[in-house]
């Protein structure tokens, strides 16, 4: 099957608009931005500032600013609350070891920025234009990456439909903007193994649907098989294909890989339904880079079973920018019920994880240029 690979793909090249900066005259006091980031609930915290670029057919990019964070206020016909024309990305900023902060690959962020918008049919945001605006609210707002261990600041850039009107058709108007926020570690004390529920009736995304582009509809239609797992004892939920119902996709919102007994690891290919991972892209340059077999290969879950049972199967792990790399220790499902491993992840898991981490946080040398460096 072929696979797919875009973090190689240039962007279109559109003129940029100059980011305007201009800082908030109101800025959160140092004492109260402290107790913020004592112990911050993911999501749930923001920073001063925010992007925002406005785009129309007609004029193209345009009034790119960087300011005070506002709500937005839209006519109750704005396309985006009817159609669901809506993209977004992840990233985080972190603080080096020896000072400064950086950004992990927000070059690979752009360009998958780009192919959801073409896939909805939006206007693609220029590469050069992406990365000024996350580097910039990075910088202005890097009072607000907390100091703890496996802190960061969460970037969350995302953009929508902004026409009002009901009619169904492309967007012509477009609003892309930038907000950010403090985050902890994503699992206090490190990474318990996860435990997965296998859905056999809901499926995350099907060939020639919208699996491979990060639009909110794919998440929104992942809750309820999400609940499903919740009600059965379960953390999260894997998804199987959605043609033979057999091979193994991802999570809802991670992406998967299996450990053999040899050293080597294997992922599902990315054949269009699967969401291309940052993370899961350099997870298997990591790979590489130590020596391991590498195999983008689908896999099925009564193979995962059975592999998993005999002993072949050492270990499973999810990863994604939030939670980085989890280990996986139990599947259940109607027709399924296993432990991989010892049920509490392994050595080659928490190898590749100390590895990534290392490099976001300037602990050990980049030898891809992954991080950018903002000083």
């Amino acid at each position: 099957m072929k696979t797919v690979r875009p973090f190689g793909v240039p962007m279109t090249r559109q003129p940029s608009p100059s980011l305007v900066i201009e800082p908030t005259a109101n800025p959160t006091s140092a004492e109260a931005r402290q107790a913020l980031l004592a112990n911050p609930v993911f999501g749930k915290v923001f920073t001063d500032h925010m992007v925002t670029v406005q785009h129309s057919n007609e004029r193209g990019w345009y009034d790119a600013k960087l300011a005070a964070r506002e709500d937005f206020v839209f006519s109750p016909g704005t396309t985006v609350l009817h159609y669901g024309l809506e993209i977004f990305e992840g990233l985080k900023a972190y603080r080096q070891a020896g000072g400064g902060v950086a950004l992990f690959r927000p070059d690979a962020n752009a360009r998958r920025f780009a192919n959801s918008a073409r896939r909805l049919a939006m206007a693609p945001l220029p590469e050069d234009l992406f990365i000024e605006a996350v580097k910039a609210i990075s910088d202005l707002d890097r009072d607000w990456i907390p100091e703890q261990d496996g802190a960061s600041l969460y970037l969350r850039p995302f953009m929508l439909a902004a026409d009002a009107t009901l009619g169904l058709k492309p967007a012509d108007q477009c609003l892309f903007s930038v907000i950010a926020s403090p985050v902890a570690a994503y699992f206090k004390g490190g990474a318990a193994a996860v435990s997965l529920w296998v859905s056999d009736h809901f499926t995350r995304a099907a060939p020639g649907g919208t699996g491979d582009v990060k639009c909110g509809g794919n998440y929104a239609a992942a809750m309820v098989a999400q609940l499903e797992a919740g009600r059965q004892g379960c953390d999260q939920v894997v998804f199987l294909d959605a043609v033979e119902r057999q091979w193994v996709e991802e999570l809802g919102g991670m992406n998967v890989f299996f450990v053999f007994d040899d050293g080597s690891i294997q992922t599902p290919p990315l054949t269009g339904t699967i969401l291309p991972g940052i993370t899961r892209d350099s997870i298997i340059q990591l790979a590489m880079d130590k020596g391991l077999t590498v195999r983008e290969e689908r896999y099925s879950i009564d193979q995962w079973q059975q592999d998993a049972q005999s002993g072949r199967l050492v270990e499973a792990f999810a990863c994604g920018t939030a939670a980085v790399v989890t280990p996986i220790g139990k599947v259940t499902g109607n027709r399924h019920d296993f432990t991989i491993g010892n049920g509490e992840g392994g050595e080659v898991t928490a190898m590749l994880k100390a590895a990534l981490l290392d490099i976001q946080y300037g602990r050990s040398e980049d030898p891809h240029g992954w991080m950018v460096q903002l000083g």
